[in-house]
């Protein structure tokens, strides 16, 4: 049966929105999205569409892979990062901003440091947004690319042990990634971090009843069991005392002695950017996807979203 386009003419806000049947159709046509790009086609599948990136926050990969996805598919792009010399400098509120740019454009990619700001934005406007990450709270597409690179290793979610590791507090890729790991599958999840960078509790609450749920602090016997590691930085930016980011700053380190420990079917993967938390000589080992299959997902999954939410795709 052909499965129907759930994404057609939709905010894209939160993982919790996605279906099953949602991110099987997604995903079919995320495969097209990378055939595309391998045969070096030039599409015009979004030619006419203009898209509005709208970054409060720094920003290279989120915001380049975006814009590379829509120029791919022939489509424009208003390209707006910083915001230290627009308007918002003069006082303008984000709903003003979506206002205005709405009239411009056909869809509008938002990252913005304050939790729910997506879900703001997407009350005044009248074309559909797209959450590219609000604050500690959401990062739906990192998400989306993230599970598009373990199912394309593994084929399966179900009997998967994935590990969690580093700031989960403030990784809002990891809150995500959870949520949408739970949805496909029975997994088992170890969630390895220093106590005051726990998984907070309330996304605890959402998976416990789905899933399996370990905590650790220490790596070392974790990683003999995982097959996805997923490690992040500790986001200095979201510490009012830099001294206690300091001191913790490295906690985890993965190094190659360590990735000896680990499984062969194992696969490191990183939101990035990294800041010491992955030691340049594992960049080497065929386990890490990081900086090849991980980042090259990006590109097609937001391919496949930006078709699928304007509808160029069925």
């Amino acid at each position: 049966m052909k499965r129907k386009n759930g994404f057609l003419g939709k905010d894209i806000l939160s993982v919790d929105q996605f279906s099953k049947e949602d991110l099987t159709f997604l995903f079919r046509k995320t495969t097209l999205m990378k055939k595309i790009v391998k045969a070096g086609k030039k599409s015009k599948m979004l030619q006419g569409k203009i898209m509005t990136v709208l970054f409060y926050e720094p920003s290279s990969r989120t915001f380049g892979s975006f814009i590379s996805a829509m120029q791919r598919l022939g489509g424009g792009i208003i390209p707006l990062q910083g915001m230290t010399y627009s308007s918002v400098a003069k006082g303008e509120t984000l709903e003003d901003t979506i206002r205005t740019f709405e009239c411009y454009s056909d869809i509008i990619v938002i990252r913005h440091p304050e939790v729910g700001s997506a879900k703001k934005a997407a009350l005044v406007s009248t074309v559909p947004i797209i959450n590219a990450g609000d604050g500690v709270g959401e990062h739906p597409t990192q998400a989306l690319l993230d599970l598009f690179t373990i199912l394309s290793k593994f084929k399966k979610i179900d009997g998967l042990k994935v590990a969690f590791v580093g700031d989960l507090l403030n990784g809002r890729t990891v809150h995500s990634l959870s949520k949408l790991l739970a949805k496909m599958g029975k997994v088992e999840f170890f969630f390895v971090a220093p106590k005051i960078l726990r998984m907070p509790q309330e996304i605890k609450d959402q998976l416990k009843n789905r899933v399996s749920i370990i905590e650790a602090e220490k790596l070392d016997e974790v990683i003999k069991k995982v097959n996805v590691l997923y490690i992040t930085r500790v986001q200095k930016e979201r510490f009012s005392d830099l001294s206690i980011y300091e001191n913790i700053k490295n906690f985890y380190i993965i190094t190659k002695k360590l990735m000896e420990k680990a499984r062969k079917d194992l696969i490191l993967m990183h939101p990035l950017p990294r800041v010491g938390e992955i030691s340049t000589e594992v960049d080497n080992d065929s386990r890490a996807v990081y900086l090849t299959e991980q980042m090259r997902n990006g590109l097609y999954v937001r391919m496949a979203l930006l078709a699928a939410t304007l509808g160029k795709i069925k």
